[in-house]
C-alpha cells in the first residue's frame, strides 16, 4: 500500500489512466442513462450555443459591412460645400482636391427631388446630375448595370434608373418616363411646375433597394438645366482611399481649398445610423452569450451528480493511492471535454452555416413560402455573413473558458471526497 501510495504521489499531471478514467466516465452504463443524457444535453447547448453566436454576429457584420460599402460606394466620404455663395468655381476646386494624397475621386453633383411618372404609375426619386466620367468611377453603379451604358451620358438626354424603379414604373430601357419638379419657371400666377421626358439609357441594380428604388442618375449639364442651376453645384463629394482616415483626409483637403468652403463626413451624416448598429451588435453577443452560459451551468449540474454517482470509486481509487489532484484532474477532462469538444463542433457548424447561409435562406424561403429578409425592410437584397477571425476567436476562447470553469466546483468536490466516509454504508 505505501509502495501503491508513493507511485500515486510520483504520477505526473495527465497522465495515461486519468485519460481513460474521464473516457469510461463519458461513456456511462445502462443505468447510468440519466447522467449521460445531461452531457448529451449539455454538449448540444454548447454546439448550438456557439453555433448561433457566430452565425449571428456573422451577419450582423455581414449586414453592417454591406451597409457601408453600399452607402460609402455611392456617397462620398467628404462632403465639401458652399454656405451662402454659389458653388461656380467647382471645376478649379476639384482639380485642387484631385491632387490631394489619398484622394480617389472628386465629384461635383446636383441633387433634387422631382416625381417620376408613366402612362399608368407616378412616383417620387432623387434626382442626381454627375458627369460621365464620374458616374463611370463609382463602381456600385457603373459596375452593376443591368441593360445599356454610360457611354455618351454626358452628350444624350437620357437618366439611368434602378431596376426596383424600373418595376414599379412598367417600363424598360428605352422607354420614355417624364421628370415633374415642383421648382419651375416663376410666372405672374407663381411657381409653375417644370415637366420634361427622358429617356431610359441605364437599367442598374446596385443590391441595395433603397437607392434601386428611389435613385435616378441624368449628366450634370442636363441637371443644372432642369432645375435651372446655371453654372453652379450644390455640393462636391470626395472619395478617398481608407475611409477610416477621414479626418486626416478632411485637414488635408481643407489647407488645399482654402476658405469660403465648409467639409463635413461619412460618419457626420450617418453617425446615429453606425452608432445603432453597433449598440444593437453589442447587445446581440451578451444576450446569445447566455446560451453559452447556461449550457455551462448544465455541465455544473451534470458533473455534480456524475461525482456522486461515483463516490465509491473516487473512494477505491484513493485507497490505492491516487491523489486528490490526481481526481481532481479525471473530473476536469470528464467535464471540460464536453465544453471542448461542443465549442468545436459549433465552431464547425457555424461556419459552414455561414458559408451556406443565402442558401440556406433561400430553401427555407422555398419551404415556408413567405418572404426571408425582404429587401424592401432590410435595405440589402441578400443575407450577408462575412465571419471575423478574431471575433470568432474570441466566442471559442469564451466557451471554453466558461466550460473549463464549470467544471471546477465538481471536480473540487471529487478531490475533497473523503474515501472512509465513502465506503462507510458500502
Amino acid at each position: 500500500m505505501v509502495h501503491s501510495l508513493k507511485k500515486g504521489r510520483d504520477t505526473p499531471p495527465f497522465a495515461p489512466f486519468e485519460w481513460i478514467l474521464a473516457g469510461r466516465y463519458l461513456r456511462a452504463r445502462r443505468e447510468e442513462g440519466f447522467i449521460s443524457l445531461i452531457a448529451a444535453f449539455s454538449f448540444l447547448g454548447i454546439m448550438l450555443g456557439v453555433a448561433t453566436l457566430i452565425i449571428v454576429m456573422a451577419v450582423m457584420n455581414g449586414f453592417r459591412n454591406d451597409l457601408f460599402k453600399k452607402i460609402l460606394g455611392l456617397n462620398g466620404h467628404v462632403i465639401v460645400h458652399k454656405i451662402g455663395l454659389p458653388f461656380d468655381d467647382y471645376t478649379q476646386v476639384s482639380k485642387k482636391i484631385a491632387r490631394v494624397p489619398g484622394v480617389k475621386l472628386a465629384i461635383p453633383l446636383i441633387e433634387g427631388q422631382v416625381m417620376v411618372s408613366t402612362a399608368t404609375q407616378a412616383t417620387g426619386a432623387l434626382v442626381r446630375g454627375v458627369s460621365e466620367a464620374s458616374i463611370k468611377a463609382l463602381p456600385l453603379i457603373s459596375g452593376h448595370v443591368l441593360q445599356g451604358s454610360f457611354d455618351n451620358f454626358d452628350s444624350a438626354r437620357t437618366i439611368a434608373i434602378g431596376t426596383r424603379m424600373a418595376q414599379s414604373l412598367g417600363v424598360g430601357f428605352g422607354d420614355s418616363i417624364t421628370l415633374v419638379s415642383p421648382r419651375g419657371a416663376t410666372t405672374p400666377f407663381g411657381t409653375a411646375p417644370r415637366t420634361r421626358s427622358y429617356k431610359v439609357s441605364v437599367i442598374f441594380e446596385m443590391g441595395m433597394a433603397e437607392y434601386d428604388r428611389t435613385m435616378i442618375f441624368m449628366p450634370l449639364r442636363e441637371a443644372q438645366r432642369y432645375f435651372s442651376r446655371g453654372g453652379v453645384v450644390d455640393v462636391m463629394e470626395v472619395v478617398v482611399d481608407n475611409p477610416q482616415n477621414v479626418e486626416v483626409m478632411k485637414a488635408r483637403i481643407h489647407k488645399v481649398i482654402g476658405k469660403g468652403l465648409q467639409l463635413t463626413d461619412w460618419r457626420q451624416r450617418n453617425e446615429t445610423f453606425f452608432t445603432v448598429l453597433d449598440v444593437e451588435r453589442n447587445v446581440m453577443f451578451i444576450i446569445l452569450s447566455l446560451i453559452i452560459l447556461v449550457a455551462a451551468l448544465n455541465i455544473v449540474s451534470g458533473m455534480t451528480m456524475l461525482v456522486k454517482d461515483k463516490s465509491r470509486d473516487i473512494a477505491i481509487l484513493r485507497t490505492m493511492g491516487a491523489t486528490r489532484s490526481s481526481m481532481m484532474r479525471v473530473f476536469l477532462i470528464t467535464g471540460a471535454s464536453i465544453g471542448i469538444v461542443g465549442t468545436i463542433a459549433g465552431l464547425i457548424l457555424g461556419v459552414i452555416f455561414c458559408w451556406n447561409i443565402e442558401e440556406i435562406r433561400l430553401f427555407v424561403a422555398w419551404a415556408t413560402g413567405t418572404v426571408i429578409f425582404d429587401p424592401s425592410i432590410y435595405y440589402l437584397n441578400k443575407l450577408p455573413a462575412e465571419i471575423d477571425p478574431q471575433e470568432t476567436a474570441g466566442i471559442v476562447a469564451l466557451a471554453m473558458v466558461l466550460s473549463v470553469l464549470a467544471t471546477l466546483y465538481p471536480s473540487w468536490r471529487a478531490a475533497a471526497l473523503d474515501p472512509v466516509e465513502a465506503l462507510r454504508y458500502e
